[in-house]
């Protein structure tokens, strides 16, 4: 696969909002709880241990930057990692991670 050699300065723009949302440690850990399945705010809440209302403003920006998106089931509304290149990228990401520490 080759590199694009130039994309718009305006998706730099987008690109680099992406990747400072994923810096932070809590928002990366919400995505990573959205990688496999969807995931209500609740079960993430108690999953990562922090309050609904932290994840729901955490969500808020995930979800303006298109990184999540929203599936309403009935009255709860469920997150995902809708997009197919998000995905990879973080799985790979994630691997990579793993194949380090399974090296040291």
């Amino acid at each position: 696969m080759r590199m694009r050699s130039r994309i718009a300065d305006d998706q730099v723009v987008e690109l680099a909002e992406m990747f400072r949302l994923m810096s932070d440690p809590t928002r990366l850990k919400i995505i990573l709880a959205c990688l496999d399945a969807p995931a209500a705010v609740g079960e993430m809440a108690d999953r990562l241990g922090i309050s609904a209302s932290l994840v729901s403003h955490h969500l808020r920006l995930l979800r303006a930057a298109r990184l999540l998106q929203a599936e309403r089931r009935g009255r709860q509304v469920f997150y995902v990692v809708g997009d197919e290149h998000i995905r990879s990228m973080l799985s790979d990401m994630v691997d990579h991670v793993s194949e380090e520490a399974a090296e040291e």
